[in-house]
């Protein structure tokens, strides 16, 4: 029997909530949180950090690790890591024993991405126009490493935040692109695939429908993008990204479309930020096409936001114990981090008198 209504006994129960982007199931337990927002919320001390850090090596004008100097930029600056986790000349290798040990050798390039020579600024505290050039720098390397004969996939993606890994507060993110299609949008291609197959539509495209007229899990959104809690959501403020008109890639959109994912990036960053007024954590990226040359007519360009935070700035979610061992469970319902996000001022809360 199918549930109709979100006001539904089932979803007031431990229920399981299906999430066809992966083909994998979350546990959501609503009962166990009957306030969201119960305990203390607490702020964390933060100093207002400078324009400029003569420390940080991606601040215009300083030495990098290694020797390399950063030039005086003025807009958005794209070097190779000094530290790769992929290499361009690793030399062909394989090895197996039994099926059960298996190795392959893996060619790549990983890129830095500064968005900003200001230090203090984040894609929340940046103007949209700032933003709109780092988006249209993000089409352009996606076309310059995909064209390479030996890459095959190119991942975008921010770590925001020392709660993430990131290893310095400057606003900047990473392009990772390599020979194979990694784990999650190899299961994603897969589902939107199967998908396509069977209905002849495109999985994202009649998801975003879909949200568009339920209403009760969506952020934010302007003309042509539109930011979802999604149904099936793991992290505590998890968000996807979906274009209103399908594409497959960033290169793929048009000047308005580009003009309106700078806009709604800030504005759902300023979001995060406001929640708990503090420089939000995440984990972002972009799920493109791949770039092997073969057709992807099943494939809508999207982004993910994964944040670590859970009812303040200093408690945060772990993934441990059963979510470890058996899948992945959440107390908080995606209606619920929905609406909360969605009452939130689009202000920066540093700006506030």
């Amino acid at each position: 029997m199918q549930e109709t209504s979100l006001n539904s006994d089932l979803f007031k129960q431990p229920h399981r909530r299906y999430n066809p982007l992966i083909g994998e199931w979350i546990l959501v337990s609503p009962h166990r949180t009957q306030r969201p927002w119960q305990g203390q919320v607490e702020k964390t001390s933060q100093e207002k950090p400078p324009t400029y850090d003569p420390t940080c090596y991606l601040c215009p004008g300083n030495p990098r690790a290694g020797g390399n100097l950063t030039p005086n930029y003025d807009s958005v600056y794209i070097f190779d890591n000094d530290y790769p986790a992929l290499l361009a000349d690793t030399p062909e290798a394989n090895f197996e024993n039994k099926g059960l040990l298996v190795a392959r050798s893996e060619r790549g390039l990983a890129k830095v991405i500064c968005f900003s020579p200001r230090h203090d600024l984040t894609l929340a505290r940046m103007e949209a126009k700032d933003i709109r050039t780092v988006v249209d720098a993000w089409a352009e390397q996606y076309k310059t490493l995909g064209s390479l004969d030996f890459i095959n996939h190119v991942q975008i993606f921010e770590n925001r935040g020392a709660m993430m890994g990131a290893s310095n507060p400057h606003p900047h993110g990473q392009i990772w692109a390599e020979e194979i299609v990694p784990n999650e949008p190899s299961k994603e291609q897969a589902a939107q695939a199967k998908y396509f197959q069977e209905h002849g539509t495109r999985l994202l495209e009649d998801y975003t429908n879909l949200e568009l007229q339920d209403k009760s899990r969506v952020v934010v959104e302007n003309d042509e993008w539109l930011v979802v809690v999604p149904f099936w959501a793991v992290w505590p403020f998890e968000t996807l990204v979906l274009p209103k008109r399908a594409v497959q890639s960033i290169p793929d959109l048009d000047a308005a479309q580009r003009d309106g994912l700078a806009d709604i990036l800030k504005r759902l960053t300023t979001r995060y930020d406001n929640l708990f007024e503090v420089s939000f954590p995440y984990s972002m990226g972009f799920h493109q096409a791949p770039t092997d040359g073969k057709d992807y007519p099943h494939h809508v360009l999207h982004a993910h936001f994964y944040p670590p935070l859970l009812r303040s700035a200093t408690i945060r979610k772990f993934m441990v114990g059963y979510e470890l061992l058996g899948n992945a469970q959440r107390d908080i319902t995606a209606e619920s981090s929905a609406e909360r996000l969605r009452s939130l001022s689009e202000e920066h809360y540093s700006l506030r008198g």
